[in-house]
């Protein structure tokens, strides 16, 4: 006599094991990435050995950490400093890696309960608290500035300020509360984007109509994240700087080619680069933000350095209507094409307003001794990039509906996926 196993009472018995398998997948992934990118980027000459803390600062950011900068420079020095920017690389790594992990033991399901999966998510929630608890723990940093030589130091050395400190630290409570809530979005938005996950009977009537927009939304951003990888390959051969491409590549490009994806749309972006800080990115976006005064840059001001950027709303278009074309053929056919295009738009809509969001970036650092500020010998600066956020979204609606509209055309006179039917009692 043979006792045959449930995938239910599978899942119950090997969860614990499959969730630290996942995490720490997801968790060395990030790692591995993260400190590529700083190696190419010259972090490994860090002093004081501090390198394997800034990749582990590195992945708290990603995951929606904090990381706090301070400074100790005396009585008489002041200190300021502050970072706000997500690595993307890093965190669609992890992302990728996690999702997977957690969609692996239910690969074979139609149908799953709500409380498993609330088990299964759990499971990898707690271990993924853990092992971020370590993670935070040990990113924190404290670096000496150097004065230099003449007054200031002269100066320095009077008041007990010779070397100034300045480090930073991963806030350990709210890296908690973010993390976990970066971890409920991965879980949910796998859930969501991939055609093989279970979901419990009282929501399989909604996946008609969300998972084709999610799948095609989330296969857009892969293929602006692609044609980045290959636009940047081609540049390192071409024009040299492999090193620092390679760094863009593991730490920024989505960074990078998200906001080209916006700004081809016609979503106009506000910032500023001053000082050392710089973005990673082409010259020409470099160039348009480090003005005296507030920049804007969009198609027109990009277009004045390099009239080929116009061919980003040509780009646009056909990745658009290819999206739009892959939800419409992944959709029952008995919907009609206004609904494919109101779902593109409402789809399009949601990315773009998380693209803005995770692409905001604010920088700013400064050192100052008796009022005079930048001792630290050309450190000070500031670099910060906001878009118009109501603007983009009036923008992404109009094109979802209309590349809705031409990809549902296209793809009427092709087979569409059946409908999905519902589990019998």
């Amino acid at each position: 006599m043979s006792l045959q196993t449930s995938p239910d009472q599978a899942v119950a018995r090997h969860g614990w094991v499959q969730a630290l398998v996942t995490v720490l997948a997801g968790l060395i992934a990030m790692l591995v990435v993260a400190a590529l990118g700083l190696w190419a980027a010259g972090a490994a000459d860090l002093p004081d050995g501090a390198f394997p803390r800034v990749v582990a600062a590195t992945v708290v950011v990603a995951v929606g950490g904090s990381v706090e900068f301070a400074g100790d420079a005396g009585a008489i020095a002041e200190t300021r400093a502050g970072l706000t920017v997500i690595p993307l690389s890093v965190t669609l790594t992890g992302v990728l890696v996690v999702a997977a992990g957690f969609l692996r033991p239910l690969r074979h399901r139609a149908v799953a309960g709500a409380s498993e999966l609330a088990g299964w998510a759990g499971r990898i929630a707690v271990v993924w608290l853990l092992a971020l608890a370590g993670l935070a723990l040990s990113a924190r940093q404290t670096f000496a500035v150097s004065l230099g030589e003449g007054t200031l130091s002269d100066v320095g050395d009077l008041f007990g300020t010779s070397s100034p400190r300045v480090g930073f630290r991963a806030d350990v409570p709210v890296t908690l509360a973010f993390g976990l809530l970066w971890l409920a979005g991965v879980l949910v938005l796998a859930l969501l984007v991939s055609p093989r996950a279970p979901l419990p009977p009282r929501l399989l009537r909604f996946q008609e109509s969300v998972r084709p927009a999610a799948y095609a939304m989330v296969v857009l951003l892969l293929a602006f994240v692609a044609l980045g990888v290959v636009v940047a390959l081609v540049v390192a051969v071409t024009r040299g700087h492999a090193r620092e491409t390679l760094a863009v590549i593991l730490l920024g490009l989505p960074n990078l080619v998200w906001l080209v994806f916006t700004i081809g749309l016609g979503v106009t972006w506000e910032g500023r680069v001053e000082g050392p800080f710089g973005l990673p990115m082409p010259k020409v976006l470099d160039t348009v933000l480090r003005t005296p005064d507030l920049s804007t840059l969009d198609l027109r001001t990009l277009s004045e350095q390099d009239g080929r950027v116009w061919w980003l709303l040509v780009v646009n278009a056909v990745l658009l209507v290819g999206a739009a074309f892959l939800m419409a053929s992944r959709s029952p056919g008995r919907m009609r094409a206004w609904q494919h295009a109101v779902h593109m738009a409402v789809a399009l809509m949601l990315t773009v307003l998380t693209v803005c969001l995770l692409g905001r970036i604010d920088a700013h650092y400064g050192l100052s001794l008796l009022g005079i500020g930048d001792v630290g010998g050309g450190l000070s600066g500031e670099l910060f990039l906001r878009p118009g956020l109501w603007a983009a979204l009036g923008l992404a609606l109009l094109w979802g509906l209309v590349t809705g509209f031409a990809g549902a055309l296209l793809a009427s006179r092709m087979r569409h996926h059946g409908e999905v039917e519902k589990p019998k009692a």
